[in-house]
């Protein structure tokens, strides 16, 4: 998808090779006019990032089910140390991930690049299976991350999870569950998190102007798209003015009482100005954030592209900030 001739035509060249990868893998097909399609090549492309992930013989996996108020099963891809690998004796902080997909696409395993390395710094990390839009909208999918997540705090003892030790993360559609999540913990009272990554978060409904000469397109996911999965996810609260903070973060004026933040995005991702926006918010609110301006990257560049130098920094930069967090509290 070419950029206008007014957005910066700076690519990371380590970047480029990937973007065409991408493209080539989707195979064209519009989420709008075949969702299914689109899932299935979505589906695909994540089975080969996932194809040369090594599990250590230390690291187990495993599944753990919570039952949501309405009776449906949320599952949750587990990983965790083995007990002869653990670094500490005692219980493990909760490393909680949400995938990413727009709201309409995506699957659990995306995570499992994430809660691999959560659980080789010692965490039991979850990432958890929420239902898709548009056949499930908001509040539903937001829901089922909650709903997961208070399932493996009620059961915290059984699983071995320390219930101070708790950081929320997930990346683009997941990072904006993410931020709904910890406006809903928050006003909740569940828990307390050490700390949120939203990595590259959709957090802003407004941000569905159709692309111009003006308003330039973006690669990976675009303006188009981008209408699509805020009506599939807001249903019949689409351009309405009753659309609440959980479910378009962007919209919260009070954002005091977050956990500390991380936040990176690339300068050719279509969310960059929401994410400076709420970045400013939280840095007003006094919530530390460490927000981080990744030049010629586009959405997703970190996962589709994960062997790029870029990537490896800003995932290492990820766990690096997941390690203080852990250290910190300690």
């Amino acid at each position: 998808m070419p950029l206008s001739k007014d957005k910066s035509p700076y690519i990371d060249p380590d970047l480029e090779a990937g973007l065409a990868v991408m493209h080539a893998l989707t195979g064209g097909n519009d989420l709008t006019q075949d969702l299914a399609a689109a899932r299935l090549a979505a589906n695909a492309r994540d089975e080969m990032l996932l194809a040369n992930i090594e599990r250590p013989a230390n690291i187990a996996q495993g599944m753990e089910t919570a039952s949501s108020a309405d009776g449906h099963d949320i599952d949750m891809r587990i990983m965790q140390p083995t007990q002869a690998g653990e670094k500490k004796v005692g219980k493990k902080p909760l490393f909680y991930w949400i995938h990413g997909g727009g709201y309409v696409l995506g699957q659990a395993k995306q995570g499992d690049i994430f809660t691999l390395r959560a659980a080789q710094l010692g965490c039991y990390a979850a990432s958890v299976e929420y239902r898709l839009a548009p056949e499930t909208a908001y509040p539903g999918p937001l829901e089922d991350c909650y709903e997961g997540l208070k399932h493996l705090l009620d059961n915290a003892d059984a699983l071995g999870i320390d219930k101070t030790r708790i950081i929320i993360g997930g990346v683009s559609a997941g990072g904006g569950l993410c931020a709904g999540l910890a406006l809903l913990i928050r006003d909740r009272g569940l828990c307390a998190p050490l700390g949120q990554l939203l990595i590259y978060p959709m957090i802003d409904d407004t941000n569905i102007e159709p692309a111009s000469e003006t308003l330039p397109d973006t690669p990976i996911w675009s303006r188009h798209y981008n209408l699509f999965g805020w009506r599939s996810y807001l249903g019949d609260l689409f351009g309405t003015k009753d659309i609440p903070i959980y479910a378009a973060p962007a919209r919260a004026e009070n954002v005091s009482g977050l956990p500390p933040t991380y936040m990176p995005v690339g300068d050719l991702d279509l969310f960059l100005d929401e994410n400076i926006a709420y970045a400013r918010k939280l840095t007003r609110a006094r919530v530390p954030t460490h927000f981080h301006i990744v030049p010629g990257a586009f959405h997703g560049f970190n996962g589709f592209v994960p062997d790029a130098p870029v990537s490896r920094a800003i995932n290492g930069e990820i766990f690096s900030y997941v390690e203080k967090l852990l250290a910190d509290a300690d």
